[in-house]
């Protein structure tokens, strides 16, 4: 089975931030689309690791910044390769705003953001599934929005060549690049940059 068939789904990106004891964070997902339209819902699937997934269950709201091909690798980085537990994500952070929920939204590399409160939340086991109505909206750029592919191929930095013999086998984190040198990939390791699993690494020859 070819694990990179997943890649040819069609992703968007996004910046997930919720609140809850005083406390701010936000994520990136690929994982959010509108379900109904009569009312306005969406669902976002969120990784019960991330400290947002739990600000969430808290709060029973949350935003959701669509990121766009404007979209910094930085931006990447800050939300994505870091966790809201050990780092607040919004110190010293100037791109971004509150909407009328008090819930940050993310102004720049973004194209729009949806405000939502959850109806529901479903187990998915690594995941939780949130149903939620939407409660405000804005268009901030008429960008085009940043797919998973685009993020691959305009965003994300290719992998720095490798000072390694001819025909050494690594692993590469298909997410953000980070190399791995060994024969074998340990079926729990955890990319150190990006936080993404072994499943996430392809076995290179260089």
């Amino acid at each position: 089975m070819d694990q990179k068939t997943m890649y040819k789904l069609s992703y968007g990106l996004f910046v997930l931030t919720s609140s809850s004891d005083g406390r701010d964070s936000g994520c990136i997902i690929n994982t959010a689309g509108q379900v109904t339209s009569e009312p306005n819902r969406i669902s976002i699937a969120v990784n019960k690791a991330n400290f947002t997934q739990e600000l969430i269950q808290k709060s029973g709201k949350f935003n959701i910044s669509i990121l766009s091909q404007d979209a910094s690798f930085g931006l990447f980085q800050h939300f994505g390769f870091q966790s809201g537990r050990d780092v607040d994500k919004f110190a010293g952070f100037v791109d971004c705003k509150r909407s009328s929920n008090g819930l940050f939204y993310i102004t720049a590399g973004t194209n729009g953001y949806i405000s939502a409160t959850v109806e529901q939340a479903i187990d998915l086991g690594s995941h939780t599934l949130f149903i939620a109505t939407v409660d405000d909206m804005e268009v901030l750029s008429e960008t085009a929005s940043a797919t998973y592919a685009y993020y691959q191929s305009s965003i994300k930095p290719k992998p720095a060549p490798q000072a390694t013999t001819s025909g050494k086998t690594v692993w590469r984190c298909t997410v953000c690049g980070h190399i791995y040198e060994g024969e074998e990939l340990p079926a729990d390791y955890i990319c150190p940059l990006c936080k993404h699993p072994a499943s996430d690494f392809e076995k290179v020859t260089l």
